[in-house]
């Protein structure tokens, strides 16, 4: 590219002037004025370990384009640690950072009038969010993820950040000491990094590297170790490459890219918010994607990753059995992937995984041959009913049967409900529905990782169900629904149940149903008011106002 974006679109003489004066004060000199302009959106932080180390990939990416010929301009993205969050209002701001991340991205590309941007993000909103931005202001882009974080280590057993929250409800049952409780506290999260299992982050930033917008093994480096480094330096090469060739996010992500990276979350048995975010990100893409995909998706996909929450390892052990290309290569040589799908290095899906094996090594237990799998379909199974008619996301691995009947235990907010299981108040078979959490109610749509946590902690998670209009944490695991839309606070039925209703949850039948006939639902939707809103200024306002259904990926800009 011998002239950048930019330049080419300022007018001659008193115009131009002022503009070249600016950058001149930045130290240019007349021949930069021939190079790209590169952003790099650069999410450090020292609010979260997820993003704390996120610092020496924005240098190193600065380096590489300057290296490679263009011209790095950095900015700052915000983020927003769940884990910090969880359980607090601070929560309400999670889903509420991916919408800020992305317009800061488009903002900062559209106003600067960029020639491409590389993302360096590590918390999970950052990844949406910045895929958002890209996809939104469709220059050349590539995603730099900031790496996942080591275990920690108690005992002789791994440990990560859900292994706190389960500790709570262990300690809160009797089932664990004092000292116990207390060291896992100190010692889950070692350093930098984002959290460890196949939690959302690492969900995202591999279903990024299979959408084709992140190089290939880039989604399960390590922060802390120097591999990371030398991808991120590549990744700003590569990036500098695809402005030379004006290859765009919109020329990646396609639907069948889109199908790509869906197949790929749902092998690794990925979060449950996979789905909430690539709804969003196909919006942005403005491909046509529905929920109704994902079941699609999931039926033809098996699980073949032994990963934490419901598996066994974390995501550095998945690097080291050959990463999320060697999981890819597997669908692939199985007919399961689309090799035609074009990526940012320039190269087919195929032809960046053509030397790897069509089967995992044998000597590791992490990725298993496709004959062999966890699980003969997806996880994350799309459930319909009378209860959730737009649909709504059930996790179903790792649970005996994912079919229980149960009497409703009826809460408002998420703080009720977790003193009720800490107080011992719910018992096996109870069916835990939590309302007015979803995309407007709460608003934000906040992770109920704690309550589910402490369920598992005490025992109760396969033996009590928890249904929500809000979210849950990659971590999560369970008889868990969640996303079931339409929410309460917008008169879905879920704001209909009584306490003591019975409900079921069946992910045979695809079904979440409670126990009342039409006529009687419709009895109680007449009665039914709307709650007032629990904010009426500022961003949390903003979003409430603006967020459509989580069955449309709780987007804010869907007009039509």
């Amino acid at each position: 590219m011998s002239i950048n974006r930019r330049s080419k679109n300022i007018t001659e003489g008193v115009a131009r002037a002022p503009n070249r004066s600016m950058y001149y004060a930045l130290g240019y000199e007349e021949s930069d004025f021939k190079k790209p302009m590169i952003g790099v959106a650069n999410g450090h932080s020292t609010i979260t370990p997820c993003n704390s180390g996120l610092q020496k990939l924005a240098d190193a990416a600065v380096a590489g384009i300057e290296a490679a010929g263009g011209n790095a301009q950095i900015f700052g993205t915000p983020t927003i640690s769940d884990g910090m969050a969880m359980g607090t209002e601070g929560m309400k701001y999670s889903l509420v950072s991916r919408e800020v991340i992305a317009d800061c991205i488009e903002t900062c590309v559209g106003g600067q009038w960029l020639d491409g941007v590389l993302v360096v993000g590590g918390c999970e909103k950052n990844m949406p969010g910045g895929m958002m931005g890209m996809l939104r202001a469709n220059v050349p882009a590539i995603y730099v993820y900031g790496g996942t974080i080591l275990p920690g280590r108690y005992k002789g057993q791994d440990l990560n950040i859900v292994s706190v929250f389960e500790a709570v409800g262990q300690f809160s049952a009797g089932n664990m000491s004092e000292e116990d409780f207390h060291q896992i506290e100190r010692r889950a999260i070692p350093g930098s990094g984002s959290c460890g299992g196949m939690y959302t982050a690492n969900t995202m930033s591999s279903a990024f590297e299979a959408l084709g917008m992140s190089l290939p093994f880039s989604s399960t480096m390590a922060n802390v170790e120097d591999e990371i480094t030398a991808a991120t330096t590549e990744a700003a090469r590569v990036l500098v490459e695809a402005v030379k060739r004006d290859l765009k996010p919109r020329d990646i992500v396609t639907r069948r890219s889109i199908e790509n990276a869906v197949a790929v979350v749902m092998a690794t048995g990925g979060s449950t918010n996979a789905v909430l975010h690539f709804l969003a990100i196909a919006h942005a893409a403005q491909v046509e994607w529905t929920i109704d995909d994902f079941e699609r998706m999931r039926k033809r996909i098996p699980v073949l990753c032994d990963l934490k929450p419901s598996g066994r390892y974390l995501a550095v052990d998945l690097h080291r059995a050959g990463g999320i290309p060697q999981v890819m290569k597997t669908l692939l040589a199985a007919g399961l992937l689309h090799g035609d799908c074009l990526t940012i290095t320039g190269k087919t899906v195929a032809e960046n995984l053509a030397a790897l094996p069509e089967t995992p090594r044998a000597d590791q237990d992490v990725i298993r041959p496709i004959g062999q799998p966890m699980y003969a379909s997806g996880h994350l199974a799309i459930l319909k009913g009378n209860l959730s008619p737009e649909g709504c996301v059930a996790k179903i691995t790792g649970l005996k049967n994912p079919v229980m009947t149960g009497p409703a235990r009826v809460f408002n907010d998420e703080q009720s409900a977790l003193a009720a299981i800490m107080a011992k108040q719910i018992k096996a078979g109870d069916v835990m529905v939590l309302r007015y959490l979803g995309p407007k109610g709460a608003p934000g749509m906040p992770e109920m990782l704690a309550p589910t946590s402490a369920l598992i902690g005490q025992g109760l998670g396969e033996s009590v169900g928890l249904v929500t209009d809000g979210r849950f944490s990659g971590g999560t695991w369970g008889m868990v629904v969640g996303h079931v839309a339409p929410e309460a606070h917008a008169g879905g039925a879920i704001a209909l149940v009584h306490e003591g209703d019975t409900i079921t949850i069946d992910a045979h039948t695809l079904t979440l149903h409670v126990h009342l006939s039409n006529e009687e639902l419709t009895r109680r939707g007449a009665e039914w008011r709307a709650p007032p809103a629990r904010y009426t200024r500022g961003v949390l306002a903003k979003f409430a106002h603006n967020a459509s259904s989580a069955s449309a990926g709780a987007v804010l800009d869907r007009f039509d």
